[in-house]
């Protein structure tokens, strides 16, 4: 089995996700409806929360939601109170290590916060990997119907379109799979993954090579995603599937080394002091760094995770024509946001 996990494992490449992802693209642009949604907002006007990886599970050991479920429900109460759209970036039930009525049964209260959003039309649900189930299964709209109390449609993508500096941006929002050998082909293959390879693998707890659990895999699956956004004009890709917050094409580390760069050029010694301290703590979370990180497109963002093992959770925010990468963590045991980056669709547009 183990071997068998590793030859059929997901191996990012380029020319296949690419075609993956411009299929997709082109579907939703040219016929919105099946596949995806085009959704159009003003700038000032639109609200969208973006959280991806939930990983509902059974409440067991293998279950990472179980200790974000605080900041999560806590994050859904605040931006339904605040008019946000919520969508839901693509696993959002962990459905190769669970079965569903697992899920359902101890995923209640995520579910009516959930249904909040649906309740005022303001909830899209997108289907990853691990729930490809929602995709190709015939009786999962019933069993969504069972969970909401009305009919919900899952949807592969979407594409929310506003206007800024008199052109329009396309913001690409997909869960990021397209392309994955492992779970992106015909439906009898997709259907072997959902329904029989995925959850072995989970029965037997073999973490698959895939962008959630290998940092070298999660690395370049990033990459690919970045070179296939940047080939694009007026448009920001933004996906989920690796865990690793991306935000203006950047990881974190890559972000720490453009801050120290210009700390050295203002001779700010503190500030060069406490990144280093910061990136040494970081390092070991990332297999590389890019060599193009000075001059990147900013046109890939990333989600992360709502199954940080700390129980944080990282989502994106669109709002008052801005886009932030936020957090969700415990501070004396109360959930908090915080905004750690943050800027204008307006920048981002001059500098697409």
């Amino acid at each position: 089995m183990i071997w068998a996990s590793r030859k059929f494992s997901s191996k990012p490449e380029e020319d296949r996700i690419f075609k993956a992802l411009s299929k997709l693209y082109r579907h939703i642009s040219h016929k919105p409806g099946n596949k995806g949604l085009i959704i159009p907002f003003e700038a000032q006007a639109g609200k969208f929360i973006i959280f991806s990886d939930q990983h509902k599970g059974a409440r067991d050991g293998a279950d990472d939601f179980a200790t974000a479920e605080p900041n999560y429900l806590a994050a859904l109460e605040y931006y339904n109170a605040n008019d946000f759209s919520f969508i839901s970036l693509g696993d959002n039930e962990e459905l190769w290590e669970n079965t569903l009525t697992q899920v359902k049964k101890y995923n209640t209260d995520t579910f009516e916060a959930e249904k909040k959003f649906i309740n005022r039309n303001a909830f899209v649900k997108i289907f990853g990997n691990h729930d490809l189930y929602w995709q190709n299964d015939p009786f999962a709209p019933l069993q969504l119907k069972s969970i909401y109390g009305t009919d919900v449609k899952i949807y592969e993508g979407i594409i929310l379109q506003v206007r800024v500096n008199d052109s329009k941006l396309n913001i690409f929002c997909t869960h990021g799979h397209q392309g994955d050998a492992q779970s992106d082909g015909n439906w009898f293959s997709k259907f072997f993954v959902a329904r029989i390879w995925g959850p072995l693998q989970g029965y037997l707890r073999i973490n698959p090579n895939t962008p959630a659990y290998d940092n070298e895999v999660k690395t370049l699956h990033n990459d690919i995603m970045y070179k296939w956004s940047a080939l694009h004009n007026n448009l920001l890709l933004i996906t989920g599937h690796t865990h690793q917050p991306v935000f203006q094409s950047l990881t974190l580390l890559e972000r720490l080394y453009r801050q120290i760069q210009a700390a050295k050029r203002d001779n700010d010694n503190k500030a060069m002091d406490d990144l280093q301290k910061e990136i040494r703590k970081r390092e070991k979370e990332f297999s590389a760094v890019s060599m193009d990180y000075l001059i990147m497109k900013p046109s890939y963002f990333n989600s992360g995770c709502c199954c940080f093992s700390d129980g944080d959770i990282t989502g994106l925010e669109i709002e008052n024509g801005n886009i932030r990468l936020v957090k969700w963590k415990a501070e004396n045991e109360k959930p908090t946001r915080s905004v750690l980056e943050e800027i204008s669709l307006q920048e981002l547009m001059s500098a697409l």
